[in-house]
């Protein structure tokens, strides 16, 4: 005989009416949008001792979700802040924003307001010398609810990580960015969305682990079912069935109705007139002060945002020079400077790093070798830049095969058809993508001390831009590189610039060591420079604290408390709720020879 006490008929029931409740907690608690973000142990050591360990976990924390505002710059070009003002509010009362605003309310007011559940605010940015600067406010986090039929688990799509901090900005989901899917979906099924973020692996890597078009059952034995507890940003319709999204190589997959973070699209909406930018990127543009007329290099300017704004503030006049090594970067630039009617900026395809022209070389302009591309040269203190196509064809019988171009340094041997090729792009004029011929113009680069301003936006280890679901990616050595890659842009930028310049440089990180490092570098190495008052004032100063970094490979010592007044640097985990960038504007002396 069973000597163990039986339960009551109450505990049992109130056992049995606790278990479903049980299971509607745990559902809730995986149902949410709860990010940790991961670093390499050796990476989180070394921000703790530079921040502290309590503020960077902040920042840590605040990288992880997106901004609530986005940043509007107007276009005054082509219109004003009052006027983009009106027509948003126009086109909001013909409903034609409602899928991307989802009830906009517009308003002049100096900005802190909380913006309601459902609704956005958009209003004139508070802070002096950006004026042509809205806020459109967003809501979030929203808690959701994602309710699947009864006795049936939701249905789920897993997206990749960069796809889901594109979706949390307020993107759409795309094919490419599908990693995973319940079984049976079907076009205009309502799914959960879930992000997969690497896991570490035995070789001490990390990695996804998901086959891409893996079917998922909502069982405990899915991929990573355990790790997306915590990384559900939202619900969709699905805008093509389970086949056709694995079949497909674009389109969107899932139509987001329900988000996370709620974030207005300005897709088509007053091209030309508006773009979408990040607050610092902004400011930089401003800090560097551009004047008409004057000579501007953007070293580093895709995807052409801030080059774009130089020109605005110039009132399109005088000429910008911005570089890229990637040729569709530079067609992306002058693709957004004819969509915005701006005519000064000249982009060029050519690494940052080969800038500078020897001093010794020959100031004539000649053919490429293919006789397809401009050779662009900037002699010193010349007026503005232009680019030459010098050739004339000697007399070659009709039956050669080539002809001679002659140029004053050399003669090369090119073919018939190439040269009429050429010539014909010349005489047709740009194309479609606003370059000659549907090429992007090459330079050999510039003479020392050619432009009057230098804006280097240097390439980075990007820490600083949100929202960012996994860090582990970076290591001390890759910050390390960052660190020697900017060290050699900034002294290329310092040999273009002329005496009493300007040069600002910028990141997008948190590292120090590509920020305070690479000034306190600068000011120790060329002391003509010196540092510069910023404005506008928006980031507050840069002090960090007075302890040295961990690493003495990355610096020697913290700026100086006079000198970190000077610099600007957003902290993404501030009231301001912006990215992590870092700016400083250093003036420019007399050289030394």
């Amino acid at each position: 005989m069973d000597s163990s006490p039986s339960a009551s008929p109450a505990a049992a029931a109130a056992a049995a009416a606790a278990a479903p409740a049980a299971g509607a907690a745990a559902a809730t608690d995986r149902y949410t949008f709860r990010p940790g973000l991961r670093w390499q142990p050796e990476v989180e050591e070394y921000f703790a001792s530079a921040y502290g360990r309590d503020h960077f976990a902040r920042i840590s924390e605040a990288l992880a979700h997106p901004s609530c505002y986005s940043c509007i710059r107007v276009n005054t070009l082509k219109s004003t802040t009052d006027t983009v003002m009106q027509k948003l509010l126009k086109l909001v009362n013909q409903n034609e924003l409602s899928c991307g605003f989802n009830g906009l309310k517009i308003g002049e007011q100096n900005g802190g307001e909380q913006a309601h559940e459902g609704s956005y605010l958009v209003h004139k940015c508070p802070y002096s010398g950006l004026e042509n600067v809205l806020f459109v406010r967003g809501s979030g986090p929203h808690a959701l609810h994602y309710d699947g039929q009864p006795g049936h688990s939701m249905k789920e799509i897993i997206i990749s990580r960069k796809c889901a901090e594109s979706v949390l900005r307020g993107a759409q989901v795309y094919v490419p960015g599908v990693l995973a899917c319940s079984a049976h979906v079907e076009k205009g099924d309502m799914v959960a969305v879930s992000v997969a973020i690497e896991q570490p692996v035995k070789d001490s890597g990390w990695a996804v682990g998901i086959t891409r078009g893996i079917v998922l059952q909502g069982l405990q034995s899915d991929a990573h079912y355990e790790e997306r507890k915590g990384l559900y940003i939202g619900q969709g319709i699905a805008a093509m069935s389970r086949a056709g999204i694995f079949r497909v190589l674009h389109g969107v997959a899932v139509e987001m109705t329900e988000r996370v973070y709620k974030l207005p699209s300005f897709n088509d909406v007053l091209e030309g007139e508006i773009f979408l930018q990040n607050l610092p990127s902004i400011v930089a543009a401003r800090v560097l002060d551009p004047q008409p007329g004057e000579q501007i290099l953007d070293m580093c300017a895709a995807p052409g945002g801030k080059t774009t704004a130089i020109a605005i503030l110039m009132r399109d006049k005088g000429e910008i020079v911005a570089l890229d090594r990637s040729h569709n970067k530079v067609m992306g630039i002058l693709k957004l400077a004819d969509e915005m009617g701006l005519s000064c900026i000249r982009a060029y395809k050519l690494d940052a790093l080969k800038s500078v022209r020897k001093a010794y070389e020959e100031r004539n302009l000649g053919v490429a070798d293919n006789c397809s591309e401009a050779i662009v040269t900037l002699a010193e203190n010349s007026g503005p830049i232009r680019s030459i196509i010098a050739a004339r064809v000697t007399n070659a019988a009709e039956d050669s095969s080539t002809a001679i171009v002659e140029q004053t340094d050399a003669k090369r041997y090119v073919s018939k058809a190439d040269l009429r090729k050429n010539l014909r792009r010349m005489r047709n004029g740009t194309g479609r993508s606003n370059c000659s011929g549907g090429r992007v113009e090459d330079s050999k680069g510039f003479f020392p001390s050619s432009f009057d301003r230098v804006l280097l936006d240097a390439p980075c280890s990007a820490l600083g831009l949100r929202p960012r679901l996994f860090a582990a990616e970076e290591t001390l050595e890759s910050l390390r590189k960052n660190a020697t890659y900017q060290r050699r842009l900034f002294d290329q930028a310092v040999k273009l610039v002329r005496p009493g310049g300007l040069i600002v440089y910028s990141t997008c990180t948190i590292n120090p060591g590509e920020n305070e490092s690479l000034v306190r570098y600068a000011l120790d190495t060329y002391k003509f420079l010196s540092l510069g008052s910023q404005h506008p004032k928006v980031g507050g100063p840069g002090i960090i604290g007075s302890c040295k970094l961990p690493n003495k490979a990355y610096t020697e010592q913290w700026l100086t408390e006079d000198e970190a007044q000077l610099v600007q640097r957003f902290d993404p985990s501030s009231s301001l709720d912006t990215m992590g960038f870092f700016i400083a504007k250093f003036n420019v002396g007399q050289k030394e020879d």
